[in-house]
């Protein structure tokens, strides 16, 4: 099968600022953009903690908040429904926190084709500067096809306060991309996906800025700064590949089944994490003992067997993985593999201690 590159439109977020006391700073990034008139999508109680410094900074320029509120669902047929009815005279939309509320301003903005401005709170996965949003279709969780951030205001003093969780969950969520980019190179060598070089080098490369550079102390700055970094190059990789595919692969459609039967959901890059590790193992692939090392001595694994994962849950999984996309080739695809991934299980030291029977 020949395939030749096309003349798509790839789009970069055009404001980028990630640093230490950036919050502070959105009014004057805004008014620099013209951006006189905002509305702004909050996740659930960060307006108690971080209301007050980000009206200071948007009253110091004369920037006007037309539209304001909590965001509590991600059903993409209420975010339609808001987005539509929203002012005409909006310049951008603002999301403020983590992936709720990101991915409801996202869609919002890809539906009336304004600027996004994204402010991420946490560094818990890729989705703050990825062209797609997880939203719930038909009471499912979907990724759905939006646009990449127009802006990307990241304070590494803010991100730094962010629970642990968010830390690892961030972690898990580039550490896959050694598991999706060997299905996407995969899935072209069989014919049915294009391959675009420069997104897998910018993907790989997301994994070297993180890992090659630093210690594996997540709790330093300098990690934390690399791990947004690495999270929005990932983010970059997506659009210019003109499909998730650089970051998500067999890992992604475990951890979207596991959104969906489990009673008791982790965090996502909780999931594609200790999913990627199993991916690898299936996958047989060269980069496997590297992952193990960084999931190791980052503490990745210890954190997660402090809350295992229900093995029934994790096998239902496993078993509905492949269905989750049509067409979709990941190493969950090969006939055989479900098998071979339920016997590591119980063979792999380390996923014994992850997934676990009677977890609740």
């Amino acid at each position: 099968m020949t395939y030749y590159p096309s003349n798509r439109q790839i789009n970069i977020p055009y404001l980028l600022k990630i640093g230490p006391g950036k919050f502070d700073k959105i009014g004057k990034y805004l008014i620099d953009k013209d951006m006189t008139n905002i509305a702004v999508f909050w996740s659930e109680g960060l307006e108690d903690i971080f209301g007050e410094r980000f009206n200071n900074s948007i009253q110091a320029y004369g920037i006007n908040i037309i539209h304001k509120q909590d965001v509590r669902f991600i059903n993409i047929e209420e975010i339609t429904k808001v987005a539509f009815n929203l002012p005409n005279s909006l310049n951008a939309i603002i999301g403020i926190g983590g992936g709720k509320a990101l991915d409801f301003a996202k869609y919002a903005t890809h539906l009336l084709k304004i600027p996004f401005i994204s402010v991420p709170t946490s560094a818990s996965n890729d989705g703050f500067c990825s062209p797609n949003c997880s939203l719930l279709v038909d009471g499912y969780r979907k990724s759905v096809k939006s646009s990449i951030p127009f802006g990307v205001v990241a304070d590494i003093d803010i991100i730094k306060e962010s629970p642990q969780a968010c830390i690892y969950s961030g972690l898990g969520d580039m550490v896959s991309k050694i598991t999706a980019l060997w299905d996407w190179k995969k899935a072209f060598l069989k014919g049915y996906e294009r391959y675009n070089d420069f997104a897998s080098l910018m993907a790989y490369n997301s994994l070297d800025l993180l890992f090659i550079k630093h210690s594996f102390d997540t709790s330093s700055p300098e990690f934390q700064r690399s791990l947004v970094t690495s999270l929005l190059m990932s983010g970059i990789s997506m659009e210019i590949a003109g499909t998730s595919r650089p970051a998500s692969g067999s890992e992604h459609l475990i951890s979207h089944a596991l959104d969906n039967i489990s009673k008791y959901p982790k965090m996502h890059g909780l999931q594609v994490g200790t999913a990627s590790y199993l991916c690898a193992l299936l996958q047989e692939n060269p980069e496997t003992d590297s992952l193990r090392e960084v999931l190791l001595k980052t503490g990745f694994f210890e954190f997660v067997s402090h809350n295992p994962f229900n093995k029934e849950e994790f096998i239902s999984a496993l078993r509905m993985a492949p269905t989750i996309k049509k067409d979709y080739y990941t190493i969950l695809s090969e006939a055989g593999n479900f098998q071979r991934a339920v016997k590591l299980l119980d063979s792999d030291e380390i996923l014994r201690a992850l997934i676990k029977n009677n977890i609740v």
